[in-house]
């Protein structure tokens, strides 16, 4: 082939393909063509919108991201350079002095209770738990008689309780786990009063949320194991509208409390709920003095000499006659109201 016919076949070659390329580039422009003469409803409009945004922002979430993560970093670096006078949690734990005194929840009674019951008591061993954590000091915290329907709803609903430090939770009774002895029962029911804590005891509070149904249950449990039970000085220093019994984690912070303190009245006004009502004994004295006065004024009425008849015969010789004195008159005044 000469020199001459190779420039034009070249040149023939290049039109065939250029050819070839317009007919790809037609059909790809009649098939798009085709896809947009379908209808696009609004909706889908706004996605493609959306979508192409979210595409063009790429970058500048990234970049966004970057400043949030230096921005937090800066704010923790500040807060530790806050603290740096002693003020932290880190620095405030090394303070902590741990007590030698035992504290026991029994969850002995696991079948008294149904699951509703079960699950508050969680919560307030939980409550317990985070509470001696963070105390000045802290006890020695066991947890006996773990297993049943607290054991499975804790498996359920709090997994983490596994890792939980500074606690000993055991399957068995706390009779197998401590020396009769040094136990003592807390119980509402007992008639002997806790006047102080001995740190050398182990104190066991019963872990029955029951409402009210199954009164002297953990007196009961006290007598027939043969150990010594007490009450704490509730009535001593409290007036309360409610009764006596506290809940689980109440009576755990009321000694956490009492154990920094070393005062029950302001550990029990620190700790206890206002929907219980309390209110000192000295001013609920004066209180219910005062009512008694009122009320025998209102009945003397003008009459000096039977005013005084009157309050001679109301008059307590005796802390007998004063409780009787008490009764008469919350029945008469149950009487005087209204129906």
């Amino acid at each position: 082939m000469s020199s001459e016919m190779l420039p034009a076949c070249i040149e023939t070659s290049n039109i065939d393909k250029k050819q070839g390329l317009n007919e790809d580039q037609e059909e790809s422009q009649k098939s798009r063509l085709g896809e947009r003469s379908e209808p696009i409803s609004k909706r889908q409009m706004k996605k493609l919108i959306k979508q192409k945004q979210w595409e063009e922002q790429r970058e500048l979430r990234k970049q966004k991201r970057k400043e949030k993560r230096k921005r937090k970093k800066l704010e923790r670096q500040c807060q530790v350079e806050s603290h740096s006078d002693g003020n932290d949690r880190k620095r405030v734990r090394r303070d902590v002095v741990h007590s030698t005194l035992r504290l026991i929840i029994d969850c002995s009674f696991d079948d008294l209770m149904v699951l509703k019951d079960i699950k508050k008591l969680h919560k307030q061993i939980q409550r317990c738990y985070a509470e001696n954590r963070r105390a000045l000091h802290p006890v020695q915290f066991y947890l006996t008689s773990h297993g049943g329907q607290l054991k499975k709803n804790m498996d359920e609903n709090d997994k983490g309780w596994v890792n939980w430090k500074d606690i000993h939770i055991k399957p068995e009774h706390y009779s197998e786990l401590i020396k009769k002895e040094d136990l003592i029962y807390l119980t509402s029911d007992s008639p002997n009063i806790l006047k102080e804590l001995d740190e050398s005891k182990a104190y066991v509070i019963g872990g029955l949320v029951d409402h009210n149904h199954c009164k002297g249950v953990t007196y009961k449990q006290a007598s027939d194991y043969g150990i010594n039970h007490a009450q704490l000085p509730l009535g001593n220093f409290v007036k309360m509208n409610s009764r006596k019994v506290l809940a689980v984690n109440h009576v755990f912070e009321i000694i956490l409390e009492y154990l920094e303190t070393r005062d029950w009245q302001e550990a029990f006004f620190t700790i206890l709920p206002q929907r219980k009502g309390a209110v000192p004994t000295d001013k609920a004295c004066e209180s219910s003095s005062h009512d008694k006065q009122s009320v025998r004024v209102e009945e003397g009425g003008s009459d000096s000499d039977s005013s005084e008849e009157e309050y001679s015969r109301n008059e307590p010789d005796s802390p007998h006659e004063e409780k009787q004195d008490k009764e008469n008159h919350a029945e008469s005044t149950v009487n005087s109201l209204p129906h």
